[in-house]
């Protein structure tokens, strides 16, 4: 397999690529979806024959009268050639199913997708990968245990897939850039086009740390609910293993939950508050048979024999990976801080105001207020909407 940068596979709009551009054609032509294409492929001895195929034979694909037409008439080309234009102007990849670059691992799925639009190495795509996934309004337990195996996994070379939605899935692509490795987010949306808008510094912090944005949806595609649950069979083919950290009832993570069954990936949960909606998939899926997880070391060493030696063959001697498991080295921390960080809790946000009247009659409120400030610097302490803090795992 020959690793290509972002820039390289798509140097200009002339550069076409005759193969790919026949599955792109394929994958923007209307009724087809991802089953009835790679079905009909496998029928053809090059991919490129579609463009040359009469109406008849289009039809005899099982392709539908709309679609067939829609190829013949050129304009599934022409369709083709200006996403291919709009991607190189991205500095973007087009991955057909039908490239050497595409990762093997998704082809195991009932009904991988034909194209993946690819901002970022590719060759990630292939690296041993567990999905995190959970509720978008977690717990603040929820949050930093997401965080907290995120990170400690990234560090251990294993890579971290999740959608970047709000919640769970952000802190688990933190838990990875904390660690200073890379991480693939899957969109439900085009890879131009980011959802949620505030998460824009994070999808900014992912390319910027050499991770990838992936999605099967062409150029401009905008939210729609109907994307997110097709967009789960990604997260969890992608990787060797599904992480359920948080999540409810009704939450789309059971989706994800299933592809995962279905796919025979391996399936892990964080238990849960029982008192707590948000512990109902978890908890569930724990009774069920997935394994509970509560550190690292659950995940590692449930992991296939072949996948822990290529992990272990790349990662640092394991001194360096205890230290590096850290958000940062512990520092000597000063009295002031230490009374601080003694009053918060890691399952539970204390207000501003409830930590400076804990602490009225030991600490001034400047005082309270640089402790936090180093505290929140050094990743001890994570501040929440509203001035709520919480300690850190």
């Amino acid at each position: 397999m020959t690793t290509q940068t972002p820039n390289a596979v798509l140097p200009a709009a002339a550069a076409l690529d005759e193969e790919r551009l026949a599955w792109l054609a394929l994958a923007l032509s209307p009724g087809l979806g991802p089953k009835r294409i790679l079905d009909a492929m496998r029928q053809l001895n090059a991919a490129s024959q579609i463009f040359t195929l009469p109406l008849t034979a289009l039809e005899g694909l099982r392709f539908p009268a709309e679609a067939a037409q829609f190829i013949f008439d050129g304009k599934a080309r022409q369709a083709a050639e200006a996403e291919w234009a709009r991607v190189a102007a991205q500095g973007a990849t087009v991955v057909s199913f039908g490239c050497a670059e595409y990762p093997e691992r998704l082809k195991e799925i009932y009904d991988p997708p034909p194209v993946l639009w690819v901002r970022g190495p590719v060759s990630l795509l292939s690296r041993p990968a567990i999905a995190v996934v959970g509720t978008r309004h977690p717990s603040p337990y929820g949050s930093g245990v997401a965080e907290m195996l995120a990170r400690d996994l990234a560090v251990r070379r294993l890579l971290i897939v999740s959608g970047m939605a709000r919640g769970i899935d952000s802190c688990a692509h933190r838990g990875a850039l904390s660690a200073r490795m890379p991480t693939v987010a899957v969109w439900g949306t085009g890879i131009d086009v980011i959802y949620p808008k505030e998460n824009k510094k994070l999808a900014e912090e992912i390319l910027a740390t050499g991770g990838a944005i992936v999605s099967e949806m062409p150029m401009g595609t905008f939210p729609a609910p109907q994307n997110f649950p097709r967009r789960n069979r990604i997260l969890s083919g992608l990787s060797v293993a599904v992480l359920v950290v948080e999540a409810g009832e009704n939450s789309g993570t059971r989706v994800t939950a299933r592809c995962a069954a279905e796919q025979n990936r391996d399936l892990y949960a964080v238990p849960g508050n029982v008192t707590s909606k948000n512990s109902w998939t978890p908890n569930t899926l724990i009774k069920q048979g997935a394994k509970l997880v509560a550190t690292w070391e659950d995940v590692w060493e449930d992991l296939p024999s072949q996948v822990r030696l290529e992990l272990e063959a790349e990662a640092p001697a394991e001194s360096k990976s205890e230290n590096a498991a850290s958000l940062l080295p512990d520092p000597v921390l000063r009295p002031q801080e230490a009374m601080v960080l003694e009053v918060l809790r890691s399952d539970e946000s204390l207000q501003i105001d409830e930590i400076l009247e804990v602490l009225e009659t030991q600490l001034t409120s400047s005082e309270v207020f640089t402790a936090l400030f180093e505290l929140e610097m050094t990743g001890r302490v994570r501040c929440l909407p509203g001035k709520n803090y919480v300690r850190t795992l």
